[in-house]
């Protein structure tokens, strides 16, 4: 799906192309986003911005997304772009998705983010209990050439090797798990799927690399110290990922 197997994580409100551009050496792909598409998660979104987070709220968030892609395209930069989006409905994932076909893009649905004000309007992790819409959502955005989705391990009453093999059924061929404490889950996805695991939370050195690879996942994402590209987490990651590269399996 993209090499060196590590890439840049989400970070709302700053994962931009510029953020994306200036650490295209060290990754192999970066999730912009996330983008709240649609006018629920738009409010849900202001709301965050009411207190305190950052948010991209542009007047049209589909042409922001053509925008920020176009720009990576323009720099022809050696680093695969991906949109992180939030939806309450189909049709802005669908639209999204045909955007990110004429770059080559991911689209990612994210039923990650935990925020009540996003949960409350059923997007994020709320997604994760709520598979038959999380499929939906995912068979829409198949006109993109890839499909990731963004989950969060260790939400209560959530069967996350369930959801993976729904959404896969569904059409998604990746999934970027924030394994939170626990770790294992990453190996349980990888065994009972096909999709391209990308393994995220604590990512931060060879060790942690090892351990993540070493259950299976095909890559590996870092979130806050991708806004530090000449830093040392990211130079010892990037350094990891291309020493402990695992064979093909899928």
């Amino acid at each position: 799906m993209f090499e060196p197997p590590l890439a840049l994580a989400s970070l709302s409100g700053a994962a931009d192309a510029e953020w994306a551009l200036a650490a295209a050496d060290h990754a192999g792909a970066a999730m912009l986003g996330g983008i709240a598409l649609d006018d629920p998660t738009r409010r849900a979104a202001r709301a965050l911005v009411a207190r305190d987070r950052t948010e991209f709220l542009p007047p049209d968030p589909l042409a922001f997304i053509d925008e920020q892609l176009a720009a990576v395209a323009d720099a022809e930069a050696a680093i695969r772009p991906g949109i992180n989006v939030r939806s309450t409905t189909v049709e802005p994932i669908r639209t999204a998705a045909g955007i990110c076909a004429d770059y080559n893009a991911i689209v990612e649905i994210n039923a990650h983010c935990r925020q009540a004000e996003l949960c409350a309007v059923g997007c994020g992790e709320r997604l994760l209990a709520d598979s038959d819409r999380l499929a939906e959502y995912v068979a829409a955005a198949k006109a993109a050439p890839a499909v990731s989705v963004k989950v969060r391990a260790g939400v209560a009453g959530v069967d996350l090797v369930a959801v993976a093999e729904r959404i896969e059924a569904a059409g998604a061929g990746a999934i970027h798990i924030d394994a939170m404490d626990s770790v294992a889950v990453v190996g349980d996805v990888a065994a009972a799927t096909d999709l391209f695991v990308i393994a995220n939370n604590g990512v931060r050195d060879a060790d942690s690399v090892t351990e993540y690879l070493g259950y299976g996942a095909d890559a590996v994402s870092v979130g806050r110290p991708s806004r530090d590209p000449d830093g040392p987490v990211l130079r010892r990651v990037a350094d990891a990922v291309t020493t402990h590269t695992p064979e093909p399996s899928r």
